[in-house]
């Protein structure tokens, strides 16, 4: 395990939670606080990270009824569409619990809570070379990672990477690292040229994507990013779709070459690991691991565009998940001057 981080004293039984009131409304709320156990720890939260795509989902109420038990996050408190807590990028201290566990620096898929309660199974240590702000990058990375398994890219391919989110990026990030790969991040806003540039990809803009590459990862949401992608792809491709529609109807463009390339669509969701892999032996926990390490690059701190204060999260909340908001990672951070 990592090296032990000084507790902060224990206070009362209650802690504050971000929860979701109405569309784009939050409201910090006391909610009760466990007690430590042998099989129960209390975290002290550093950092949480605010996720753009889903929370913007959730904080506006547009969760489909038929999909709330899928869209549900591990230790969500509340039911859809409000008031619910909600979130899972929490980095905290545990201050009580297990004595192993108490002064370790852990990763949690938590919401944005102060101080919060959980079974010694959530929890995941941060590794000693992993800043804390950084580590809160993990899940989205998990997302990535997941992505890379399902596609089967390998060395020296033509890779494509249609939006560039927080997923996107990472996805790109990995891709960029692979011995000979030709990566390419297509996105309408030329803004996100410098980062695919400094994680060593191209960039393009939708009408001069590449043609014929070996994999395409679609992540824009959209219907216009799903036809880029199908475009995108060569002979006996493959397009990885990651993008959440809901319940909304999407058009895609399966003639052409989509059957004549014999080109494959195949969905990559972060909820079940890719199937060769759990084949051999990997779990949710072993995934996660391996998200931690691979946020240990500097270059990722690009992705964090802004920091939050926790106790001025709720008045934010309709700019940071407004549908324009710029830049791409909000860290909420809880600690106070």
């Amino acid at each position: 395990m990592a090296d032990h981080v000084a507790p902060s004293p224990k206070n009362s039984k209650t802690a504050r939670a971000l929860f979701y009131t109405a569309p784009m409304q939050g409201e910090l709320r006391d909610v009760a606080l466990g007690s430590a156990s042998e099989s129960e720890a209390v975290v002290r939260a550093e950092f949480t990270v605010l996720s753009r795509g889903t929370e913007r989902l959730i904080a506006s109420g547009l969760v489909p009824r038929e999909e709330e038990s899928r869209m549900r996050c591990p230790l969500q408190e509340g039911d859809f569409p409000f008031p619910v807590k909600y979130g899972y990028c929490a980095v905290g201290v545990v201050e009580d619990g297990p004595k192993a566990w108490v002064g370790q620096r852990v990763f949690v898929l938590h919401p944005h809570q102060e101080r919060f309660s959980c079974n010694v199974s959530w929890l995941n240590v941060v590794p000693d070379f992993v800043p804390p702000a950084r580590a809160a990058l993990a899940a989205n990375m998990e997302t990535a990672l997941n992505a890379i398994w399902d596609s089967g890219v390998s060395a020296a391919d033509k890779v494509v990477v249609v939006g560039g989110g927080l997923v996107g990026l990472l996805i790109t990030y990995l891709a960029a690292r692979m011995p000979g790969t030709e990566v390419t991040l297509v996105d309408i806003n030329p803004e996100r040229a410098m980062i695919a540039r400094h994680f060593g990809a191209n960039f393009a803009q939708p009408p001069h994507t590449p043609k014929g590459v070996d994999i395409v990862f679609h992540t824009s949401a959209s219907e216009a990013g799903l036809a880029t992608a199908i475009a995108a792809a060569g002979q006996e491709a493959k397009v990885v779709e990651l993008s959440w529609y809901g319940s909304r109807n999407i058009t895609a463009p399966l003639g052409g070459l989509f059957h004549a390339g014999r080109v494959s669509l195949v969905s990559s969701q972060v909820g079940t690991i890719s199937p060769g892999h759990a084949a051999r032996g990997w779990t949710y926990s072993s995934r996660l691991q391996a998200a931690l390490r691979l946020v240990a690059d500097d270059k990722l701190d690009q992705l964090i565009t802004e920091t939050i204060r926790f106790s001025d999260l709720p008045p934010a909340i309709p700019r940071l998940l407004a549908g324009d908001a710029p830049g791409l990672v909000t860290l909420v951070t809880y600690q106070e001057p």
